[in-house]
């Protein structure tokens, strides 16, 4: 779970990018949460591993159980599985409930993954087990909201107090006003905001609330007593920024720059260091460092387990496919996986035909290409079964974006803009496009617009539990979808 605190470099500050919380501004998928506070920030770090860990030694002092070699490795596994924790503190009380649970589920799917495949259980009493899978996230959630408490209780004190400027009061800058707003029982509270006498830009909501041109900014900050000075200059104005910058270094107050990165499609957008040096990320696949093995491990377990229970359905349906029409059973075709990358997709065979050149036509409905089992396996998504074997191959993932063929794949990267963003993760059995209505024939590009916006947001929202919930949804859409053919 990714935190959402700032990186402080050179002086200035950058968000970091994630799932925005309660509060938080999304601009091109950055986001702006409020600045850190050191002591929040590191409690909410450690504040829901260690309850868990807390959690699962009392339950063992519950029932008498001693804490052992096997237990010792489950409490280091949920902390790796849960640290850095996310600050919950700023959030709304029904989202931090959400939130809490939804990870808890997360974390515990993927430990009965791991016990199941390494055959673990019987090291563990299973009264400890399901005590503590049901009271931690009743005891994290009570730790945040003590923790949110304690903030908005030490927001209260003047000195906590942090008196806010905004520097530029365009669109930017009226949604980092916002965000200020919506943290003032957090001890956040936005004075106002200072536009440049250069450009006629402000929006007519900042009208009222503008205290002057960035001329004025030294007899602003002191006679308002400002601790916060948030930038949203544009890049371009270079000199601009570098003038405001070494203003406010004399003025001593907090100074947070906010990109403005309007019309791009930021994937995953965070900052980092190289050697000392800034580096700012505006497209990265959400799959790096222990996300990626996260997402590895879970397909292979998920792969292993669940291809125990269809090898027979899969069996039943080569046969059928066999006996429906001439030609082989697996069908396979090249599409586009990671980073574009050719891949060959495995398909149980539905059409009396294997399109696989310059040239793919799609299925329509009614099509008389299909077989009549053909048909059927479609309209119940078993010919994608064999794609299980892709996974464990490694060219898949089981969620992700659906891979299109490769002739589908030049014919629309040239109309539909950052078409190409979805191969920044392995194409999936299913999607988050195709559990939000978008499977089957692509006859208009609205269409295809559509699958890739949803693509894209898989990319920049990924979760494990998001792809639990995906996972579940299809289950569902298997059944009731009248969509596929």
């Amino acid at each position: 779970m990714l935190t959402k605190n700032n990186i402080y470099a050179a002086g200035l500050s950058l968000p970091q990018a994630g799932h925005s919380g309660s509060g938080a501004a999304t601009k091109g998928g950055l986001v702006f949460s409020a600045p850190p506070q050191s002591i929040p920030v590191a409690i909410a770090a450690i504040l829901e591993p260690m309850l868990a860990v807390g959690t699962l030694i009392a339950s063992l002092f519950w029932f008498d159980e001693p804490f052992d070699r096997a237990t010792a490795l489950l409490c280091i596994l949920s902390t790796l599985l849960m640290f850095p924790g996310t600050n919950r503190f700023y959030e709304r009380r029904l989202n931090a409930a959400v939130d809490v649970f939804a990870a808890w589920l997360a974390v515990v799917s993927i430990m009965v993954l791991f016990g199941v495949a390494l055959r673990s259980f019987h090291f563990f009493k299973h009264e400890v087990l399901l005590t503590w899978v049901l009271a931690t996230p009743i005891v994290q959630y009570a730790g945040v909201l003590a923790g949110g408490a304690f903030m908005r209780r030490h927001a209260e004190q003047p000195s906590a107090r942090r008196r806010a400027l905004v520097l530029g009061a365009g669109s930017l800058g009226l949604k980092v006003a916002q965000a200020l707003r919506q943290r003032h029982e957090f001890g956040h509270d936005f004075i106002g905001y200072l536009k440049d006498s250069t450009t006629s830009a402000c929006a007519d909501e900042a009208q009222a609330q503008v205290l002057g041109y960035f001329d004025n900014l030294p007899d602003i900050v002191r006679k308002h007593h400002i601790k916060d000075v948030y930038i949203t200059v544009a890049l371009s104005t270079q000199p601009r920024m570098t003038q405001l910058v070494r203003t406010l270094h004399d003025m001593a107050v907090s100074i947070y720059f906010v990109p403005d990165v309007e019309g791009m499609n930021v994937i995953q957008g965070r900052m980092r260091t190289m050697d000392g040096m800034p580096v700012m990320s505006l497209l990265e696949s959400p799959f790096i460092g222990i996300n990626g093995f996260v997402k590895r491990a879970s397909d292979i377990i998920l792969s292993c387990i669940l291809l125990v229970p269809i090898a027979p359905i899969m069996a039943i349906v080569a046969i059928g496919v066999k006996l429906s029409s001439a030609g082989p059973i697996i069908f396979k075709q090249r599409r586009n996986g990671l980073d574009g990358d050719e891949i060959l997709v495995y398909k149980f065979r539905s059409m009396r035909v294997m399109e696989n050149g310059a040239k793919v036509t799609q299925a329509t409905r009614g099509d008389p290409r299909i077989t009549p089992f053909g048909a059927f396996i479609r309209k119940t998504s078993l010919d994608e079964l064999p794609q299980f074997i892709n996974v464990l191959q490694g060219r898949m993932s089981i969620v992700g974006p659906r891979p299109h063929a490769v002739a589908h794949n030049e014919q629309y990267r040239s109309i539909i803009d950052a078409y190409q963003l979805r191969h920044k993760v392995k194409p999936g059995i299913t999607g988050w496009a195709q559990v939000n209505g978008c499977r089957g024939e692509t006859d208009v590009i609205e269409k295809m617009e559509a699958r890739v916006a949803y693509d894209i947001e898989y990319l920049r929202n990924w979760s494990l539990t998001m792809d639990l919930r995906i996972i579940a949804r299809t289950v569902k859409l298997t059944v009731f979808d009248r969509n596929a053919y």
